[in-house]
Protein backbone atom coordinates (compact mmCIF):
# COMPACT_ATOMS: atom_id res chain seq x y z
CA UNK A 1 0.00 0.00 0.00
CA UNK A 2 2.82 2.37 0.72
CA UNK A 3 4.80 2.19 -2.90
CA UNK A 4 1.23 2.84 -4.11
CA UNK A 5 0.62 5.75 -2.52
CA UNK A 6 4.51 7.16 -3.21
CA UNK A 7 3.80 6.56 -6.96
CA UNK A 8 0.54 8.09 -7.49
CA UNK A 9 2.22 10.99 -5.08
CA UNK A 10 5.41 10.59 -7.70
CA UNK A 11 3.30 11.02 -10.61
CA UNK A 12 0.74 14.02 -9.15
CA UNK A 13 3.93 15.87 -8.47
CA UNK A 14 5.33 15.26 -11.77
CA UNK A 15 1.97 16.63 -14.02
CA UNK A 16 1.90 19.47 -11.64
CA UNK A 17 6.41 19.95 -12.97
CA UNK A 18 5.08 19.34 -16.40
CA UNK A 19 2.34 22.44 -16.28
CA UNK A 20 4.31 24.87 -14.76
CA UNK A 21 7.11 24.23 -17.25
CA UNK A 22 4.13 24.47 -20.10
CA UNK A 23 3.01 27.56 -18.62
CA UNK A 24 6.95 28.79 -18.35
CA UNK A 25 7.15 28.20 -21.84
CA UNK A 26 4.12 29.54 -23.25
CA UNK A 27 4.13 32.60 -20.89
CA UNK A 28 7.87 33.15 -19.33
CA UNK A 29 10.29 35.20 -21.09
CA UNK A 30 13.83 34.07 -21.02
CA UNK A 31 15.83 37.27 -21.70
CA UNK A 32 16.07 40.87 -21.89
CA UNK A 33 14.70 40.58 -25.78
CA UNK A 34 11.84 38.45 -23.95
CA UNK A 35 10.68 40.55 -21.32
CA UNK A 36 11.06 43.73 -24.07
CA UNK A 37 8.86 42.08 -26.73
CA UNK A 38 6.58 41.14 -24.24
CA UNK A 39 6.13 44.30 -22.30
CA UNK A 40 6.52 47.10 -24.82
CA UNK A 41 4.72 48.31 -28.06
CA UNK A 42 6.65 47.29 -31.75
CA UNK A 43 7.10 50.36 -33.47
CA UNK A 44 8.80 49.17 -36.68
CA UNK A 45 8.51 52.45 -38.52
CA UNK A 46 11.76 53.39 -35.88
CA UNK A 47 13.56 50.07 -36.69
CA UNK A 48 17.29 50.63 -37.56
CA UNK A 49 17.50 48.52 -40.58
CA UNK A 50 17.11 45.06 -40.11
CA UNK A 51 19.68 44.95 -37.12
CA UNK A 52 17.67 47.20 -34.50
CA UNK A 53 14.37 46.19 -33.76
CA UNK A 54 12.37 48.91 -31.60
CA UNK A 55 9.59 48.88 -29.33
CA UNK A 56 7.82 52.00 -27.30
CA UNK A 57 6.42 53.08 -24.22
CA UNK A 58 5.02 56.43 -22.73
CA UNK A 59 7.27 56.04 -19.52
CA UNK A 60 10.34 58.48 -19.73
CA UNK A 61 13.83 55.74 -19.99
CA UNK A 62 15.01 56.03 -17.03
CA UNK A 63 11.82 54.42 -15.85
CA UNK A 64 11.69 51.94 -18.86
CA UNK A 65 15.43 51.42 -17.61
CA UNK A 66 14.46 50.77 -14.26
CA UNK A 67 11.97 48.29 -15.24
CA UNK A 68 14.26 45.88 -17.50
CA UNK A 69 17.32 46.01 -15.30
CA UNK A 70 15.22 44.79 -12.22
CA UNK A 71 14.19 42.23 -14.42
CA UNK A 72 17.09 41.45 -16.09
CA UNK A 73 20.22 42.60 -14.62
CA UNK A 74 22.71 44.03 -17.33
CA UNK A 75 26.43 42.89 -17.56
CA UNK A 76 26.95 46.85 -18.31
CA UNK A 77 24.84 49.84 -18.46
CA UNK A 78 26.08 53.51 -19.99
CA UNK A 79 24.05 56.59 -19.04
CA UNK A 80 23.64 60.02 -20.22
CA UNK A 81 21.99 62.42 -21.53
CA UNK A 82 21.11 61.14 -24.70
CA UNK A 83 19.75 57.58 -23.54
CA UNK A 84 20.35 54.39 -21.53
CA UNK A 85 22.44 51.63 -23.22
CA UNK A 86 22.38 48.28 -21.41
CA UNK A 87 24.65 45.59 -22.29
CA UNK A 88 23.69 41.36 -21.93
CA UNK A 89 25.77 38.73 -23.21
CA UNK A 90 24.59 38.71 -26.79
CA UNK A 91 21.80 41.51 -27.05
CA UNK A 92 21.63 44.99 -26.34
CA UNK A 93 18.98 47.19 -25.17
CA UNK A 94 18.88 50.86 -25.79
CA UNK A 95 16.49 53.22 -24.41
CA UNK A 96 16.53 56.58 -26.28
CA UNK A 97 13.62 59.09 -25.12
CA UNK A 98 11.24 60.55 -27.90
CA UNK A 99 8.17 63.31 -27.44
CA UNK A 100 6.20 60.89 -26.00
CA UNK A 101 8.34 58.87 -23.82
CA UNK A 102 10.80 56.29 -24.84
CA UNK A 103 11.93 54.08 -27.91
CA UNK A 104 13.74 50.40 -27.33
CA UNK A 105 15.91 49.40 -29.30
CA UNK A 106 16.71 45.61 -29.36
CA UNK A 107 19.88 44.44 -31.34
CA UNK A 108 22.57 41.90 -31.34
CA UNK A 109 25.43 43.12 -29.24
CA UNK A 110 27.66 42.26 -32.24
CA UNK A 111 26.47 45.38 -34.32
CA UNK A 112 25.24 47.26 -31.57
CA UNK A 113 28.75 47.96 -30.04
CA UNK A 114 29.93 49.21 -33.54
CA UNK A 115 26.78 51.74 -33.83
CA UNK A 116 26.87 53.14 -30.32
CA UNK A 117 30.99 52.84 -29.47
CA UNK A 118 31.12 56.63 -29.77
CA UNK A 119 28.50 57.23 -27.08
CA UNK A 120 29.54 54.31 -24.65
CA UNK A 121 33.06 54.31 -25.22
CA UNK A 122 34.86 52.36 -22.40
CA UNK A 123 31.97 52.58 -20.73
CA UNK A 124 30.49 49.20 -21.55
CA UNK A 125 32.82 46.60 -20.96
CA UNK A 126 33.22 43.79 -23.12
CA UNK A 127 31.92 40.52 -22.56
CA UNK A 128 30.19 38.84 -20.09
CA UNK A 129 31.61 40.28 -16.82
CA UNK A 130 34.94 38.91 -17.09
CA UNK A 131 38.14 39.95 -18.89
CA UNK A 132 40.17 38.14 -21.23
CA UNK A 133 43.21 38.06 -19.21
CA UNK A 134 43.43 35.18 -16.59
CA UNK A 135 43.33 37.00 -13.50
CA UNK A 136 45.92 35.26 -11.80
CA UNK A 137 49.48 36.54 -10.28
CA UNK A 138 51.56 38.59 -12.31
CA UNK A 139 48.66 37.99 -15.09
CA UNK A 140 49.12 40.45 -18.19
CA UNK A 141 52.43 41.54 -17.87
Amino acid sequence: MTYRRWFVMGVAVAMVGVLLAGFAIFYGNFSPRGFVEDRYNRAANRDIGREAIAYTSSRPPSAVAKEVTDAWQPADQYVDGSGVYLRYDDDSVVILPVAAGSVILLERLSTAYPRYHSTVGGGWGWGGGSTIRGGGPGSGK
